[in-house]
């Protein structure tokens, strides 16, 4: 017998941050005068987003297609790109660093439902991309994460959990693959080697033993 409610929905507490009224007209200017821009009008986009409040750095680079719920609660760092039809679902905060790539198709995704409540109550939480972190084509981004520093989440993974830094993670639900620079994988390698020549056990990485969930 079913027992989900959605007429008893809420979402007690939560703020869009700005009111009904300006959440319309972003809507609205998205949908025109963001959407319909020509190709290399970057500065007009920035422009757009930074008057509904984002924080947008120098030189960021946002497709027209890319889509954006709320822009106050977007923060871009300097030189970031942004592909086409990449969706930022802000209803929390969403912080990306600088020399970052959302490339197309991915969701950054700050909002879920608690699924052990019968009125499906809302759940927000906020995405993190750090520096130099690169989210690949078709990547969805789970509330709660942060993809560290110089990090990858390869083409079309789901990712659940944090990345950490310098890590390339793929899949569904995306796992440890490799580090993302060789030298640093061949520098982590000589720490172990040099750690068992002393004749002490290696200190363990912990890829081996992270679960794909």
């Amino acid at each position: 017998m079913n027992r989900i409610r959605l007429d008893r929905y809420y979402q007690d507490g939560y703020s869009r941050g700005r009111s009904g009224p300006v959440v319309l007209l972003w809507w609205l200017v998205q949908g025109s005068l963001f959407r319909y821009s020509l190709h290399p009008m970057y500065g007009w986009r920035r422009f757009l987003l930074r008057l509904f409040g984002a924080r947008i750095g120098s030189g960021v680079q946002i497709r027209s297609t890319a889509r954006f719920t709320y822009p106050w609660k977007i923060s871009i760092g300097d030189c970031s790109w942004v592909g086409d039809d990449a969706e930022f679902y802000s209803l929390d905060e969403i912080k990306v660093g600088s020399h970052c790539v959302v490339s197309q198709r991915s969701y950054l995704c700050t909002g879920s439902h608690d699924i052990g409540d019968t009125s499906f109550g809302l759940i927000t939480k906020p995405v993190v991309i750090r520096d130099g972190a690169w989210i690949a084509s078709d990547v969805f981004v789970y509330p709660g994460v942060t993809v560290g520093t110089m990090a990858v989440a390869a083409a079309r993974s789901t990712v659940t959990r944090s990345i950490p830094d310098g890590e390339v993670h793929a899949g569904t639900p995306a796992a440890f693959v490799k580090r993302r620079f060789a030298e640093e994988a061949a520098d982590n390698a000589g720490g172990s080697a040099a750690v068992a020549d002393s004749g002490l056990p290696p200190r363990h990485s912990g890829h081996a033993g992270r679960s794909a969930g």
